[in-house]
């Protein structure tokens, strides 16, 4: 299987961020565990309003299966949760890991510092 992960950046409603929060946290991110998603972090941009957060899923099936499973899901219905109550804007982007390149640290004179 296949490790898919995307990256959400959301645009919230004034004066509903940490309301928001507090949902995803308590309502959305347990359900996700237990449909086989993992959650890699997550960050708020307080003077954007924005929450931004990592998804992934590796299987059974796809992430769109996964996540055509999570919204069909009883469980997702009973929270109550409307989307379109604190969001304005939501922007998804699957994404890939790239190797990090190990850049020197500069020395005093401006030259690259050798690597140890």
């Amino acid at each position: 299987m296949t490790r898919t992960t995307q990256l959400r950046t959301y645009t919230v409603r004034e004066g509903l961020l940490d309301e928001w929060v507090e949902r995803w946290r308590t309502d959305i991110v347990p359900l996700r565990r237990k449909l086989g998603f993992t959650v890699d972090g997550a960050w708020v941009d307080r003077e954007r309003n924005q929450f931004v957060w990592l998804l992934s899923y590796e299987g059974p099936g796809t992430f769109a299966e996964g996540n055509a499973a999570y919204w069909a899901s009883p469980a997702r219905a009973a929270m109550g949760l409307d989307p379109g109550d604190y969001l304005l804007h939501t922007d998804d982007r699957t994404v890939e890991p790239t190797p990090v390149l190990m850049v020197p640290p500069e020395a005093a004179d401006g030259a690259p510092a050798p690597l140890p």
